[in-house]
């Protein structure tokens, strides 16, 4: 049975007093009725749906002893990261959206939006980014995603940002979706800094089931705690909501005394589009389907992170923390999302692909209630999170974040001035891109993107490049209500856009500043001077769940490694002796041809 509502249980109840003097019993009657008015004002009934809840499943925090709220104050701030997954740029309350976003409204408002904000058009790219504070062209991930089939995982080699967190005494926690790779265990989160994880491996899965079928005959389960497959938590829990009791569960179990690194990567509003049922009674008047449903997985996601908040309150978290909130790519209009005005949508270099949803709140912040149009790009919160930690980045790392902290915080100008969108080398679906478009400087084949200033360059198939009014797409597929569907120009490889100016990318300004284009097309070059190969592996038939339990999870074994290891030096010896046997014909034969006598 599907459990009717995201949020999540009650805190855990303050301990009775045995013993209360007579005296006492006015004034203790008065503070009782001032706790129930606190809690009727900030919503803490809504934690819960009692019994019902329990019935279905939902999982319950420790009832046992906590950490009251601390009076002491620490100079490490709590980090709490919240990732969304394929939120469109029109998919909150304050861009204008007709779904309603009440939390994400009010967190934004009283803290910092950042409204030049970019991450990466897909999953794995932007998640990789986070972590290591680095350009896809640096961790060799620059094409698509990381495949569930492929032996294939965020570089070993990269610093994260959890293990450099880990380093000045933070406890790590990551709650959600991983997709960086899982192949090998030194792939697993509980690998790369995180103290303990609870989520999914994959890109996406169903919902209540978490199960996940990359193709026919290739299915599995894909919920693990830490490094093992989560049967116990198989019990039909909408995930947004299993997310949400797993985040209360760690705080209530955490002295707040002691820094901690939250990683909260939800797995909505990603297809496939499910919610339960009582979201969806405010948005019965919307006639797209998949819109609709969309609308309810937002709605509930609202929810969830309203119940985070209060369990950083209860649990005396809040008054030090940090909270970061950002979408991992633009929305998918067939799925639902809305990225209007902006062009394009999930998985292109327009606007519509990497503008995202982002802002900051804190009690920390300098400047609250603010907007911050300075540009900032995901790669960004690596440095920052570590300077607010008070740990060190290693000086022979290159890194592509900044610190902006001051930038968000004290309305400072941003130390960023361009940003690598990516380049693509395997890419090269332009029939038309040539280095004769690139001026000599750059083959436009390439699928590319740069920013540098107000300036956007654009080489390759940026990808699809329609405007997509909301309620565009009807319920039987992607037939446009629209005039704005855009073909690209024959023979067309390079589009230039100001940014500032253009914001929708309407005006291609390519012909009208060729310098201009000349200038990016350089730096372009310049950057693909310093990446790394790209990691693209083909399928490795061992990945099959069926083959592992009927889990996802690592398949590549150190036998396989050592029995290869045996096989090629097996295969060398053999070498040399075949070899050694040849010259020692080849010497008798020089012999007899000598004319060496015999005997």
């Amino acid at each position: 049975m599907a459990p009717r509502g995201c949020a999540g249980p009650p805190p855990p109840p303050l301990p009775p007093q045995a013993w209360v003097w007579p005296g006492k019993m006015l004034a203790m009657g008065v503070l009782a009725g001032f706790w129930v008015l606190s809690l009727l004002t900030y919503g803490y009934l809504s934690w819960g749906q009692g019994l019902e809840e329990e019935e279905e499943g939902a999982m319950r925090p420790q009832t046992g002893e906590r950490p009251e709220p601390s009076i002491t104050t620490i100079s490490q701030p709590h980090l709490i990261f919240i990732l969304a997954d394929d939120q469109g740029f029109r998919d909150v309350g304050y861009h204008g959206s007709e779904i309603k976003t009440p939390t994400l409204d009010k967190l934004a408002a009283e803290g910092v939006k950042l409204e030049n904000y970019y991450v990466q058009p897909i999953c794995t790219p932007s998640r990789s980014q986070f972590i290591t504070g680095k350009y896809q062209i640096h961790t060799g991930l620059q094409h698509s995603i990381i495949r569930p089939t492929q032996p294939n995982c965020l570089p070993l080699d990269n610093a994260t940002l959890p293990q450099k967190l880990k380093e000045v005494g933070y406890s790590t926690h990551m709650v959600g979706k991983w997709h960086l790779g899982f192949y090998r265990k030194e792939c697993m989160p509980t690998k790369r800094g995180f103290d303990t994880f609870f989520g999914s491996l994959l890109g996406s899965g169903d919902y209540y089931t978490h199960y996940k079928c990359d193709s026919p005959r290739m299915c599995g389960y894909d919920l693990y705690e830490n490094d093992n497959a989560a049967w116990d938590y198989d019990n039909g829990i909408y995930s947004t909501q299993m997310y949400t009791q797993r985040v209360q569960q760690i705080l209530a179990s955490r002295d707040p005394r002691k820094p901690i690194f939250l990683y909260i990567a939800y797995q909505a509003v990603h297809s496939p589009l499910q919610a339960p049922g009582r979201y969806f009674e405010h948005y019965r008047s919307i006639i797209n389907i998949n819109r609709r449903r969309y609308a309810a997985m937002l709605s509930c996601l609202d929810e969830a992170i309203n119940n985070v908040t209060l369990a950083l309150k209860t649990y005396g978290f809040y008054n030090n923390s940090i909270i970061i909130y950002s979408s991992d790519n633009g929305g998918q209009p067939t799925a639902g999302g809305s990225n209007w005005p902006l062009r394009g949508s999930k998985g292109t270099y327009w606007e519509g692909g990497i503008r995202a949803v982002g802002f900051v709140h804190s009690p920390l912040l300098k400047n609250k209630g603010t907007v911050c149009k300075e540009l900032v790009h995901i790669t960004d919160w690596y440095p920052t999170l570590i300077s607010l930690a008070e740990g060190q980045i290693d000086e022979d790392i290159q890194l592509d974040g900044y610190d902006i902290w001051e930038t968000i915080s004290e309305g400072l100008r941003s130390p960023r001035v361009d940003i690598l969108h990516n380049i693509d080398p395997i890419y090269t679906k332009a029939k038309n891109g040539s280095w004769a478009a690139g001026y000599g400087i750059w083959n436009t084949a390439i699928q590319s993107a740069i920013r540098v200033q107000h300036w956007k360059l654009l080489t390759g198939n940026p990808g699809y490049s329609d405007w997509v009014p909301p309620q565009s797409f009807s319920n039987l597929g992607p037939n446009r209500w629209h005039n704005e569907r855009i073909t690209l120009s024959t023979g067309k490889s390079v589009w230039l856009f100001n940014i500032t100016a253009d914001p929708y990318e309407r005006v291609d300004l390519s012909n009208r500043y060729p310098g201009v284009v000349k200038q990016l097309l350089r730096r372009l070059s310049q950057f693909n001077k310093t990446a790394v190969p790209v990691r693209y592996p083909p399928k490795d038939p061992r990945s099959n769940p069926r083959l592992n339990g009927g889990v996802w999870g690592p398949w590549y074994k150190e036998e396989n490694k050592k029995q290869k290891l045996r096989k090629n030096k097996t295969e060398k010896k053999q070498k040399k002796s075949k070899t050694k046997k040849k010259q020692q014909k080849a010497g008798s034969f020089t012999n007899c041809r000598l004319g060496v006598p015999r005997g």
